[in-house]
């Protein structure tokens, strides 16, 4: 049970806390900063995520999201689930993902 939702999407999260950052990617509030490029993120896991591209050597950005791949391969491959049809449903949360193995990694998270 997630009873904190979000006013403004259909996410609803565990705790207030996690609600109340989750809610700063609606308002446009980032304060965390990357060193290394000064890229702002909402949440401290994401610039942490995203930091790990200067040490990593995957040099394909998604221009989409914040996701590097080590070949353009990877990179086409990924840019599909943001176009796709997103048709594979959790039946615990109903969010939608393009690639059924997307779904399934998702679960784990449950």
């Amino acid at each position: 049970e997630k009873p904190y939702q979000c006013t403004n999407c259909d996410k609803a999260f565990l705790t207030n806390e996690t609600l109340f950052i989750h809610m700063r990617t609606h308002l446009d509030v980032k304060p965390y900063i990357c060193t290394q490029c000064n890229k702002a993120f909402s949440c401290k896991k994401y610039v942490n995520r995203h930091q790990k591209i200067h040490i990593c050597k995957k040099p394909y950005q998604c221009s989409q999201c914040d996701k590097n791949f080590k070949n353009e391969q990877g990179l086409v491959k990924h840019t599909k689930a943001h176009t796709e049809k997103k048709q594979y449903q959790c039946k615990q949360c109903n969010k939608y993902f393009s690639l059924n193995l997307d779904l399934k990694m998702h679960h784990d998270t449950h």
